[in-house]
């Protein structure tokens, strides 16, 4: 055995068992997306304390709120390239740095230029954080288990965003960002104790560390050789054209997963859980509830159980089929909130038709939440990270994580302006992409549960 090899074995003692192993790896990376969440969750319930300690403006702050999507975009150009050349692990090291430096900018921040810098920065590590995670995890997971680990991403994002709510309501602004930093301070020597992707060795070559990482991940007490010479075919396969000329997008095995993945990540935001959520205490106070602060929690709750639940069945009913019920779930969720504002608007504040809907706004609301977090929510980033064929998956990844993230900062910027104009408008238009998602993930959405990455990109040629 090779002195690397031997290395490799050393610092991997801790996670022997095949499953242990791989569950293993994914709650350690799983601090990434974490940290993404709480990032997402900051700036609800801190609004008040920051405008009043900083004397910002409204503007000014809701400024602050986006940028972190400003530099996710950032991030997501990167992502692509910096995973590629330093490895999964590699990248999430690097991401993980900008992420501290952020939360440190804010903690200590006098006016808005060292929160505008700390938000830049923590957007930049959330963006190759959101790439990368999904692709290492469908990457070191067998194939029975790929789905369900995968929802794990989404899952700690959920996870992160309600430790956001929850610990606004007891700390004050900037020891939240101190706590902010400990995802990243976590994960930094987490990443030494776990292999890298064994895909990513394979296509660099690095055959003897390759072969070791997928022992460690599996168990070694069992038999690879299938699944490596599975890899070795598809990394032979792919590095025959190490580099993909423009006209080679035609050809369907490239831009068919292509479309797919950057098609679904598209739609995710476009459905408008961004906006839906922003407005979500204001319903609530509509609607009589009296802790707008409660209710944001509630909805965080709710999100994390039905995320909960996808990571069970996503690998039992198929990715498809949860696709197709929760889009189908929105869109007659948001058809709900539609008419329930429609109706709100044109009639008296104090007619009972009027408190009726009301409620039924809330319900709407809660129903959305639920219904994208059973499928849309997670199912995206698993499905992209499966279907992209490996010698594009970088430039592809890149630029499927940055639509999420521009598509993301689009319906954030224009929520406000859309529910200014009609608020039973703006459902209205969320309802009908919602509508859309379901035609899209019904023609063209491949089922992936049960199938190796290698056979799954074989199905596209």
């Amino acid at each position: 055995m090779s002195s690397r090899q031997s290395s490799m074995l050393g610092s991997s003692q801790a996670i022997r068992e095949s499953s242990i192993s791989v569950v293993a790896c994914v709650l350690i990376v799983a601090l990434g997306p974490i940290q993404f969440g709480f990032t997402s969750g900051y700036s609800s319930p801190t609004q008040a304390a920051i405008v009043s300690d900083l004397g910002l403006s409204v503007s000014e702050y809701s400024w602050f709120g986006s940028l972190s999507n400003v530099g996710a975009m950032v991030g997501a150009i990167a992502s692509g390239q910096i995973s590629e050349y330093m490895g999964r692990k590699g990248s999430l090291m690097i991401a993980s740095i900008p992420n501290i430096i952020g939360w440190l900018a804010i903690s200590f921040a006098k006016d808005f230029s060292f929160l505008y810098m700390g938000r830049l920065l923590e957007g930049f590590g959330v963006g190759i954080i959101s790439y990368t995670v999904p692709v290492y995890i469908a990457e070191i997971s067998p194939q029975n288990m790929r789905g369900s680990l995968g929802s794990v991403n989404q899952l700690s994002v959920t996870i992160g965003i309600l430790l956001a709510y929850l610990l606004g309501l007891f700390v004050e602004w900037r020891i939240l960002a101190v706590l902010g930093i400990l995802p990243c301070t976590i994960l930094i020597p987490g990443l030494f104790f776990i292999p890298e992707s064994p895909r990513w060795l394979a296509k660099m070559g690095m055959t003897e560390e390759f072969e070791t990482s997928l022992q460690v991940l599996r168990g070694f007490d069992t038999d690879i050789s299938f699944e490596v010479n599975e890899i070795k075919r598809a990394v032979a396969s792919s590095s025959r054209r190490t580099t993909i000329r423009f006209p080679e997008l035609k050809q369907r095995r490239y831009w068919f997963p292509l479309m797919v993945g950057i098609g679904l990540l598209i739609l995710q935001q476009l459905s408008g859980i961004n906006g839906v959520l922003f407005y979500s205490s204001t319903i609530f106070e509509d609607a009589g509830v009296t802790s707008s602060n409660a209710a944001t929690v509630g909805v965080g709750v709710v999100q994390v159980i039905a995320t909960g639940v996808t990571t069970w069945l996503v690998d039992r009913a198929g990715r498809r089929l949860l696709l197709i019920i929760s889009s189908a779930g929105m869109t007659v969720s948001l058809l709900l909130v539609a008419v329930s504002f429609y109706v709100t608007d044109s009639v008296s504040d104090s007619s009972s038709l009027y408190n009726i809907f009301s409620i039924l706004s809330v319900v709407g609301v809660v129903a959305m939440v639920v219904t994208f977090s059973l499928g849309i929510g997670a199912i995206p980033w698993i499905i992209m990270s499966e279907i992209l064929p490996v010698n594009i998956k970088g430039l592809a990844g890149s630029i499927a994580t940055l639509a999420n993230w521009l598509f993301s900062w689009v319906v954030t910027m224009t929520a406000n302006l859309l529910l200014t104009w009609s608020t039973g408008g703006t459902f209205t238009i969320y309802m009908l992409v919602s509508a859309v998602t379901v035609v899209f993930v019904s023609l063209y959405v491949p089922e992936t549960k049960g199938r190796t990455l290698e056979e799954i990109q074989r199905s596209f040629r």
